[in-house]
């Protein structure tokens, strides 16, 4: 089934309100960018849902096999510069940290796993972004 979001703008700063159907959350724009910082930015939410996805995933593979975690956390921060013909090339780094009785393989291996979940492969898979369109609806929450 397709994700689909609806976003609707607040009156203050860039503000809106991010919804998918079942849950919503607040995105903003950060202060530098004329944006009050009360809610994520994009790029924040860009790298949340990496972020979870590589954390679930960690949980997923380890109850999958039974091995023995606890508390899983992931770091994420990005760099980004200018490239050739002005395209943005990004560099995340990701650190994980996995609380448990594994060893030093099964640890490899729930690494190795969080590298190959779905939001980290479809991110360095190819878009085909298609151009905006006009909403006809008044109302889109």
């Amino acid at each position: 089934m397709p994700t689909n979001i609806k976003i609707k703008n607040l009156p203050s700063g860039y503000q809106s309100i991010i919804s998918n159907g079942k849950h919503s959350i607040i995105g903003d724009e950060p202060i530098s960018s004329k944006g009050t910082d009360l809610g994520f930015s994009p790029t924040d939410l860009i790298l949340s849902g990496l972020a979870m996805c590589k954390v679930a995933t960690v949980r997923f593979i380890a109850r999958k096999n039974g091995w023995d975690i606890g508390n899983v956390e992931a770091e994420l921060d990005q760099m980004v510069k200018r490239g050739e013909n002005n395209k943005l090339n990004t560099t995340v780094n990701v650190s994980i940290s996995i609380e448990g009785n594994i060893t030093d393989d099964q640890r490899a291996e729930l690494l190795s796993q969080a590298d190959a979940c779905y939001v980290h492969r479809m991110i360095e898979g190819d878009w085909n972004i298609q151009k905006s369109t006009v909403l006809n609806e008044l109302s889109i929450l």
